[in-house]
């Protein structure tokens, strides 16, 4: 396989991603390898995750979505059904279909050039390439990566009002830990 092109809207991870991460989590991010889309505040919105944890636990989910707001939508969304409704449209929609089996091969790519964990060689995240399974995870992928790439969160994300073709910010305020805006983190044109 050829070399894939460079995460489009990866940075570094700092002290202060990981103390806003703990707030939005309610816990520490494990695994951190990097921040790989940011909210328009320059918050984390997905972490780049590596396949073994610290304590040596496999963890499949390379993207992982942490943007508390994305969260809940996403949330109330696979509480409707959208999940079996998304699924379902995989075997009657063969080009879906083969843009979701391309998205599931991709992520495995991508986490193989951060590592390996055997224990999850073969899984990639949220039900690829069969089925839909996680929305979150599905997210993850395509905010990390951009448009193109996974057909079925490409679907869910652009019936959502903020998210394409900017993630645009909902956070409560930059009082409550924000930090600095993505200019002066030298990050604004580069998102």
């Amino acid at each position: 396989m050829t070399a894939l092109p460079p995460l489009p809207y990866d940075t570094p991870a700092d002290e202060h991603d990981l103390a806003v991460m703990r707030q939005q989590l309610g816990r520490d991010m494990r695994g951190v390898v990097s921040i790989a889309r940011r909210c328009g505040c320059g918050r984390p919105a997905v972490v780049r995750t590596a396949p073994r944890l610290e304590d040596g636990t496999p963890f499949p989910t390379s993207f992982y979505l942490t943007l508390p707001w994305l969260t809940l939508v996403l949330s109330r969304l696979e509480a409707t059904g959208a999940m079996a409704e998304l699924t379902d449209r995989l075997s009657g929609e063969e080009g879906l279909a083969a843009g979701y089996r391309r998205a599931h091969e991709r992520y495995l790519a991508r986490r193989a050039e951060i590592g390996e964990a055997e224990e999850v060689r073969h899984v990639s995240a949220g039900g690829m390439p069969t089925r839909v399974k996680c929305l979150h995870a599905l997210a993850g992928q395509a905010l990390a990566e951009g448009p193109g790439v996974n057909p079925v969160a490409d679907r869910v994300l652009a019936g959502l009002d903020g998210v394409i073709p900017e993630l645009v910010c909902r956070c409560e305020s930059a009082e409550a830990g924000a930090g600095p805006d993505p200019e002066a983190r030298g990050e604004g044109e580069a998102r």
